[in-house]
């Protein structure tokens, strides 16, 4: 018998155990604190999740059975973030500053002083949706409620004419029946706003026959709604 083969009915010696890879340390916690929990944003909106098969609540419970199993004593805590239709941003900028995430406020608030520094630089017409004002060469226009929401109306549907029926509709869903406008009233509400919007009525056209327009100029910009709110779960 060779070497080799008694070598093969030798037992082998057990491999060797890869040791286990540490856990992830906290940052450095300030002396006189201690970790009591954690945040996890999550920024997902539902067409994303229905689009992958699930929705939010169903990722939260499985994150919250998830936190169960690893640590049973854990307590847990959800929420979700709302915001406008048709807002901008990323969704996890969105979910920080619903939550009041500290450093995403700050972000925010500078973000918001460099658009009102931005104000007075330009001029021309600045539609902000997010904070419900019409700027026109560097000052402020006093509009009504209905008015602004006239205007938002036609911006956010910018380039498509709008019916006076789907303005009625839309902008008056909720009012009483005897508060509710007749075409006509429509035509007066745009004439009240076009007054105002100054030299620049022009970027709310009349289609004859037909109804309004937002056509944007070189000197428009628009600013959408960013400012969340939240909702529990």
């Amino acid at each position: 018998m060779s070497l080799a083969t008694v070598d093969t009915l030798r037992p082998s010696a057990p491999a060797p155990v890869a040791a286990p890879a540490p856990a992830p340390r906290l940052r450095a916690v300030p002396e006189g604190t201690e970790a009591r929990g954690f945040v996890l944003y999550v920024g997902i909106d539902e067409l994303k999740a229905a689009a992958a098969g699930t929705d939010l609540g169903r990722i939260v419970e499985a994150l919250k059975q998830l936190t169960a199993e690893l640590a049973p004593e854990a307590e847990t805590y959800a929420a979700v973030a709302l915001a406008p239709a048709g807002a901008g941003g990323r969704d996890v900028d969105v979910v920080r500053l619903a939550l009041q995430d500290p450093a995403a406020i700050a972000k925010h608030r500078h973000t918001a002083t460099v658009d009102e520094d931005e104000d007075r630089a330009a001029s021309g017409v600045v539609v902000d949706i997010s904070r419900k004002r019409l700027v026109l060469d560097n000052q402020t226009v006093s509009l009504t409620y209905k008015e602004f929401e006239l205007l938002q109306y036609l911006v956010l549907r910018e380039g498509r004419t709008i019916e006076r029926a789907e303005l009625i509709s839309s902008l008056w869903s909720n009012a009483d029946e005897d508060e509710i406008p007749n075409e006509r009233t429509i035509d007066v509400h745009v004439r009240r706003l076009r007054a105002k919007l100054g030299r620049y009525e022009d970027i709310v056209r009349t289609v004859r026959g037909v109804g309004y327009r937002f056509d944007r100029h070189a000197d428009v910009s628009i600013r959408h709604a960013s400012a969340p709110s939240p909702d529990l779960f």
